[in-house]
């Protein structure tokens, strides 16, 4: 008995997902797959489309999956990135090598990954404010309004905006961790 269960078990894991059982994985696993897409590209009908792409390909690589190798949502899942993947490169623009001689350098990596941690830097302080400061700044430097025009939509009073913006950026500037 012990030797059929161990038959039956072996070929359990090697056979592929039948009809039955994949009504009920899609059923499962659509609603995850389509969320990654939607959060990949975006709500509409191209999440639908490579959502339905990757049970596509899933139905005919079916008699692949290994059940002893990953789970069914891990095999799903890499599917779905490699169709995003072939999603995102088939969406990049090739231009001959000799346009790139008209392109400038631009920041540097090191240039890009500076000002991306100076803006998180920024962004943990702001948070840190208490919420008109936070609008005043977002109104002032966010969108660019002057201190007359941030006084009529707030119903402060200019010379007030002036003085709480004035403290505000020395409180960040103060906060402001220097670099080593």
């Amino acid at each position: 008995m012990a030797m059929n269960d161990a038959v039956f078990g072996r070929l359990w894991v090697l056979s592929p997902a039948t009809e039955e059982d994949w009504d009920a994985l899609y059923a499962e696993q659509l609603p995850r797959v389509y969320n990654f897409f939607r959060y990949r590209v975006g709500d509409g009908p191209v999440a639908e489309d490579l959502a339905a792409l990757t049970f596509e390909k899933a139905w005919r690589a079916r008699h692949r999956y290994r059940r002893d190798l990953a789970g069914f949502g891990t095999w799903l899942f890499a599917i779905a990135r490699n169709v995003a993947n072939d999603y995102f490169r088939a969406r990049r623009v090739h231009a001959p090598l000799e346009e790139a001689e008209q392109v400038s350098g631009g920041p540097s990596p090191e240039d890009l990954a500076e000002q991306r941690s100076d803006f998180e830097r920024l962004s943990r302080l702001l948070a840190g404010l208490p919420e008109r400061e936070r609008e005043l700044v977002a109104l002032k430097y966010g969108s660019g309004m002057t201190n007359r025009a941030i006084a009529k939509a707030t119903g402060l009073s200019e010379s007030n905006v002036g003085t709480i913006l004035h403290r505000t950026v020395g409180q960040l500037r103060a906060a402001w961790p220097e670099r080593t």
